[in-house]
């Protein structure tokens, strides 16, 4: 079995700029749920964004949802484009 190479998913995908801005918009939305009190180190839940979107971090569009239900979503044709890729 081949060894995973994991530079090569860093430079392809996650190095990737636009990864980078998405992952930043997390981190930012976690450090203001975290300020808020709504989310503690290890409580394993994710900060949803209710219209899909990391980089629109403002209270009034983030929730906390369980990690099982926010990175989940119906199987469907459609329903991978409404979530935001």
């Amino acid at each position: 079995m081949a060894r995973r190479n994991y530079r090569k998913e860093y430079d392809n995908y996650q190095g990737t700029a636009a990864q980078k801005k998405r992952r930043a918009g997390r981190n930012k939305a976690r450090r203001i749920m975290i300020a808020k009190g709504k989310a503690k180190k290890g409580d394993g839940k994710d900060v949803a964004h209710k219209d899909n979107n990391p980089l629109n971090s403002v209270a009034k569009n983030m929730k906390m949802e369980s990690k099982r239900s926010n990175r989940s979503f119906k199987r469907t044709p459609t329903a991978r484009r409404k979530r935001g890729g």
